[in-house]
């Protein structure tokens, strides 16, 4: 829609009543009015200016939408329907070299500064975004009585993953979708297991009921569009009866940029983006792809992660290279990075001052993945904590040194691991007795580093037994803006 005409040349003046400098200037707005072709347009009272002929309403605030009013007094000098010139708040020379009136205000103050539009008011740029903006959003509308809990609502609709949600309004979520470039109505990929094309807006939506903050939403969308990669076999993770869900790791300069948690506490509770956009990424998968509990999500028991399981590696004063890098992508670049795990296996070793003592203990406890006596079967992450790190950094161990050392930890013998071998039937075929195998199939084995900078503690996140290419696969992209 054109606010402005195309053959109109002159002034626009945008104001409101209930602004103390726009009331101080009143009567430069009559000495305007009494010489030049202008308009007055007020977003408070059709009665101010009263000392003009005509003023324009706009307490509807399109125009100020429109052209992107912060500040009152705005003037907006025009020229065959096109801004040429424009000043906001009250200085006595800027106005007389605009409007060429030598004279003007020469009885008032030098300068004031003016005041904030009622456009700009706290939840109004949304509120005129939806009314007055190119982005129109499809979902379906739900009506609410007055009187009706919007949370407890979200419960009966089956909306929650078991905690309260944040209520979508549209407002919230033009917010939301304020913090991405891409459009609305773009497809970001194909939900399991109900198969759902999933839009932005859709994103937008459950990030909302997350929580999370508009500046998250690009990380949440990379993870929705991570999650419906094949070779992640998200539905696959969704029906086993293992207790596996996404794992979500973010790399590169977002991770600043948006105040995610690497350090104390950086797998637990207690940092927003961190909770939001793992907990986004599941409500994706519970309300678009319709993957719920008792439904085709069979877990026998699940994990707390499967509420939300995000973090992002502590990459600024790592001695190793970080995951993202390792797959593949530069250093300066934001990815996010899904691994199908459980829940966290803790590595006490407070004793260790040399790697080869550190690196043995992580492989016994990375052997009881899944189970002791099953190879090549669960992937894992490990995680790698600064104290432990400093082991490695202290003897100038590269993560290429460690990773062959690690290795070599994780040829176990066959004998070990056959059934019936020490006295329990799990295991693999007896004809495997003679042979020595790897714990993890090759490139199965994630390590990153990240956590607080005291405590002798690392970690181990197990995979889903489907991993490798029969089942899940790890999985990275970029983050779009």
């Amino acid at each position: 829609m054109t606010i402005i005409p195309n053959d109109f040349s002159g002034y626009m003046v945008v104001v409101k009543q209930d602004c103390s400098t726009c009331t101080l200037i009143e009567s430069v707005f009559a000495e305007l009015d009494a010489t030049y072709s202008i308009r007055f347009y007020s977003q408070d009272s059709l009665n101010f200016p009263s000392t003009v002929s005509d003023v324009i309403d706009d307490t509807a605030l399109e125009v100020s939408y429109r052209l992107d009013i912060e500040i009152v007094p705005t003037l907006i000098q025009v020229q065959d329907g096109e801004e040429v010139a424009r000043l906001v708040g009250w200085k006595r020379e800027d106005w007389r070299k605009l409007t060429g009136m030598k004279q003007l205000g020469e009885s008032l103050p030098e300068f004031s500064p003016g005041c904030g539009s009622k456009s700009v008011d706290p939840g109004m740029p949304e509120k005129l975004a939806y009314q007055f903006g190119d982005t129109q959003l499809q979902a379906r509308r739900i009506e609410v009585a007055d009187l009706e809990d919007e949370i407890e609502l979200a419960y009966e609709r089956g909306w929650s993953d078991g905690l309260p949600v944040v209520p979508p309004t549209e407002d919230r979520i033009l917010r939301m979708l304020s913090g991405t470039t891409r459009s609305p109505s773009e497809i970001v990929g194909i939900i399991p297991p109900d198969n759902v094309p999933c839009t932005v807006e859709k994103v937008a939506i459950n990030a909302v009921m997350a929580g999370c903050k508009p500046e998250y939403l690009p990380v949440v969308l990379a993870a929705v569009e991570a999650a419906c990669i094949d070779a992640f076999c998200m539905h696959g993770l969704l029906a086993t009866t293992y207790f596996s869900s996404p794992v979500v790791i973010v790399n590169g300069p977002i991770v600043d940029k948006i105040g995610m948690n690497w350090g104390i506490n950086a797998l637990g509770q207690g940092n927003r983006a961190n909770a939001t956009i793992g907990r986004a990424l599941q409500l994706v998968i519970r309300n678009v792809g319709g993957g719920k509990p008792g439904g085709v999500d069979r877990a026998a028991l699940g994990h707390p992660g499967k509420y939300t399981f995000c973090f992002p590696e502590r990459e600024h004063d790592s001695y190793w290279e970080s995951l993202s890098v390792e797959r593949g992508f530069s250093a300066d670049e934001s990815t996010v990075t899904l691994f199908g795990g459980d829940g966290v296996h803790g590595i006490a070793d407070q004793h260790s001052r040399n790697p080869e003592s550190l690196t043995k203990n992580i492989s016994m406890t990375l052997r009881t993945v899944y189970n002791s006596k099953i190879v090549m079967a669960a992937d894992a992450l490990l995680v790698i904590t600064p104290e432990h790190m400093r082991v490695f950094r202290n003897a100038g161990w590269t993560k290429v040194r460690f990773r062959e050392e690690l290795s070599k930890h994780l040829m176990i013998s066959g004998k070990e691991l056959i059934r019936g071998a020490n006295g329990i039937e799990e295991g693999l075929p007896v004809h495997l007795e003679d042979a020595t195998l790897s714990k993890f199939r090759p490139d199965g084995l994630l390590i990153v580093h990240t956590g607080g900078g005291a405590g002798m503690w690392s970690a181990v996140i197990g995979g889903w037994a489907a991993s490798g290419d029969k089942g899940s696969i790890p999985v990275t992209v970029a983050i779009k803006s």
